[in-house]
């Protein structure tokens, strides 16, 4: 008979375990949710975090990856001034939502008190074995903001939520629920500000009511040393429209899981990405797409461009179920990989068990067209600043189909300083 020896485990899970262990008397919750966090800290203190033999988690390897949490606390941070002039602002500082937050006509609530009052039980679950940051965010979570866009809310203020972190161990939750026919534009903007190593965790679950119509823009600009392990969570109501816009603009280590179910007819997913990736980062996006009703549509573009030794991957799974007829879904990811070192891996998927069906998948990786960077230099363009201009519009192309200059004009410049940066 063969025994199979315990995993020793390393820095990072004895950190974690040892953590959970220290921090369980403090962290808000009734006897259940206490309960529920012990239940999803023993699969790591089990099985350990994920290797490449768990097949989400293949180009992530990140037992290997995450070597050790922040021992330090984090210092004293503070919101900066919105993305868009005029927007209302919630602030989540170190992990710690502001009271009293406000917004004329919502429903803003600490999540924090939900924790206590039990009612954020369900929200803990995980989707499967394998999702370690729901897994690992649930265990720690202390506050967020749970938020309720009424039915037919309207208004042009775009709501900015900015996750303010100075190093340190962070974990923050934001479970929005938009009612039917609300119209909404959120900014979910995860900053760093001190150069402190941080490990973050956040995991943001949205929940659309028929006909509701909202743009969500996910901009991540974590320290050039910081971990960041974040993860979407969509579910469409009937005839419901997301644009959904993920930007990662810095971190060391980040996964960001998107995991979108279409649970009401007529809805319409549109995904854009967009990675700027340098140095020795590495950064995985991974996209499961469950197409579970008839007559819904999404288009899903990804946009990385790849400096010096980074690494970076995007697995996207489609999956149409058998009742899903109708369905028209098509991904692609395009890469610019600008240095001999970089690497990208893509992985597109599509799980289709209806027979009328319009489905597609396509990806490319390329360094710049030299025939345009000869057009630009043979009208007088210094080549590092054709260069740079050839892959300004690259990125920047994706962002012009928000088709709104108040959304474009500060995105497109964020992507500019990065670029200027790091090319």
């Amino acid at each position: 008979m063969t025994i199979q020896a315990p995993i020793k485990p390393t820095a990072a899970e004895t950190a974690l375990i040892d953590a959970f262990g220290g921090a369980i008397g403090q962290l808000p919750g009734d006897a259940a949710i206490t309960t529920q966090r012990s239940t999803l800290i023993q699969a790591i203190k089990t099985n350990g975090l994920p290797t490449r033999r768990v097949e989400n988690w293949h180009y992530t390897d990140l037992r290997s990856l995450l070597r050790t949490i922040p021992e330090a606390a984090p210092v004293a941070v503070s919101a900066a001034d919105p993305l868009v002039s005029g927007s209302d602002v919630l602030s989540i500082l170190n992990g710690t939502a502001v009271d009293d937050a406000r917004i004329e006509g919502v429903t803003v609530k600490n999540y924090r008190d939900s924790l206590v009052d039990g009612s954020a039980l369900k929200g803990l679950s995980v989707r499967s074995s394998d999702d370690l940051i729901g897994r690992l965010n649930g265990s720690f979570v202390s506050d967020g903001y749970a938020i309720h866009f009424p039915d037919r809310y309207e208004s042009d203020k775009p709501v900015e939520i900015q996750l303010v972190q100075g190093g340190g161990f962070v974990n923050t939750r934001l479970p929005v629920n938009f009612g039917a026919s609300a119209k909404a534009t959120i900014i979910e903007r995860h900053r760093a500000v001190n150069g402190s190593q941080a490990l973050v965790t956040a995991v943001s679950d949205i929940t659309l009511g028929e006909g509701a119509d909202v743009i969500w823009i996910v901009l991540q600009e974590q320290g050039a040393d910081d971990t960041h392990l974040g993860q979407i969570k969509v579910r469409f109501g009937k005839n419901a429209k997301l644009k959904l816009y993920v930007i990662n603009a810095g971190g060391r280590l980040v996964r960001q899981d998107i995991f979108i179910d279409v649970e009401g007819e007529g809805s319409d997913l549109t995904l854009r990405g967009i990675n700027l990736l340098g140095g020795d980062s590495h950064t995985d996006v991974t996209l499961v797409l469950g197409h579970n009703v008839p007559h819904t549509t999404s288009t899903e573009i990804m946009r990385n461009v790849i400096f010096d030794r980074a690494k970076g991957i995007f697995q996207g799974q489609i999956r149409v179920a058998p009742d899903a007829q109708k369905t028209d879904a098509k991904m692609s990811c395009n890469t610019l990989l600008l240095s001999d070192e970089a690497e990208f891996a893509t992985k597109p998927e599509l799980e289709i068990f209806a027979d009328d069906v319009v489905c597609g998948h396509g990806a490319t990786v390329a360094d710049i067209d030299h025939t345009h960077l000869f057009y630009l230099q043979s009208r007088g363009i210094p080549e590092k600043q054709a260069r740079g201009l050839l892959v300004q519009a690259f990125v920047q192309e994706t962002v012009e189909e928000l088709e709104d200059e108040t959304l474009i004009e500060p995105l497109e410049a964020i992507i500019q300083a990065w670029l200027e940066k790091h090319a």
